[in-house]
């Protein structure tokens, strides 16, 4: 098994970073799913996990100016490594600022991702400076865990509002309550809602839009092909599982979807030009 790239662009490093800080705050540890031409970072949906799960998938030609692995054999061209993003998070960012950055996978006392940043200097020296992040790795027999979610076959599609105005309003909705309801329709209108003994709050979007795919790729017959506009779908929702996916933004999204499956799962789509993000938040009881 052998992994090496460089970053030599800073806009790419950046943007890299960015990225894994978001991973970075939506769990402790993820796997990293590295083929020849895309990296994934991977939760699944364990109970230990409270059933949340993610997939995030970035273009290595994106991000990378060399890129070259070998898997663990020709028939099965992979590598697939436990991380713990805030670690990784923590190295790039101390090199933003960097000529080059250079990621292998190395074996020091344990398995290794060693970032090697070349720092600019004033002298004709150069000034290196090395992290290195323990990974473990992850055996070939475990590896159907982390494949790619199937996409539910939701009820309701929409695109959401503005993601900061949303955590605003989920951030003074958790002083509330520990579980906010989402509920959504076909005609583009999304409600934010809470109810305990107390109280009862909702917050209203409409107009949203909802992607086309809300028609077209429901299977004939299935829920959303049939489904009145008007009609919501919700679930009932850990709070806090919310409010980590909206605090973690930093990848200002060209699209940001919720897929609603009634009562069951609430999935949350990502989608930049060169990496997408989908995150499943169980509905509770």
């Amino acid at each position: 098994m052998k992994f090496r790239g460089k970053i030599i662009d800073v806009a790419c490093l950046n943007h890299f970073t960015r990225v894994i800080t978001t991973i970075s705050k939506l769990t402790k540890v993820c796997v990293l799913r590295l083929t020849p031409d895309n990296l994934f970072f991977v939760l699944s949906g364990k109970v230990a996990n409270g059933g949340v799960s993610m997939w995030c998938e970035l273009s290595q030609a994106n991000f990378f100016d060399e890129y070259q692995m070998e898997g663990v054999s020709s028939e099965d061209n992979e590598i697939c490594l436990e991380v713990t993003p805030e670690n990784l998070s923590r190295a790039l960012k101390t090199v933003q600022n960097a000529k080059s950055v250079k990621v292998k996978l190395t074996k020091k006392h344990c398995p290794c991702l060693t970032i090697a940043a070349e720092l600019p200097t004033l002298s004709s020296s150069s000034r290196v400076v090395t992290h290195d992040v323990p990974v473990d790795v992850i055996p070939r027999r475990l590896w159907h865990e982390f494949k790619e979610p199937n996409m539910p076959d939701f009820d309701v599609s929409i695109y959401l509002p503005p993601l900061k105005t949303m955590k605003n309003v989920v951030d003074r909705m958790k002083n509330l309550s520990n579980f906010l309801v989402i509920e959504a329709n076909l005609s583009g209108e999304m409600n934010l809602k809470i109810e305990t003994d107390l109280v009862s709050v909702t917050t209203h979007f409409k107009d949203l839009g909802n992607p086309p795919w809300g028609d077209a790729a429901s299977q004939d017959g299935s829920p959303a092909q049939s489904r009145d506009p008007e009609d919501m779908a919700e679930a009932r929702v850990d709070i806090r599982r919310l409010q980590q996916f909206l605090m973690g933004q930093q990848v200002n999204p060209s699209k940001a979807m919720c897929n609603i499956v009634h009562q069951r799962v609430v999935h949350l789509i990502l989608l930049h030009e060169d990496m997408s993000l989908q995150y499943f938040i169980p509905a509770v009881a």
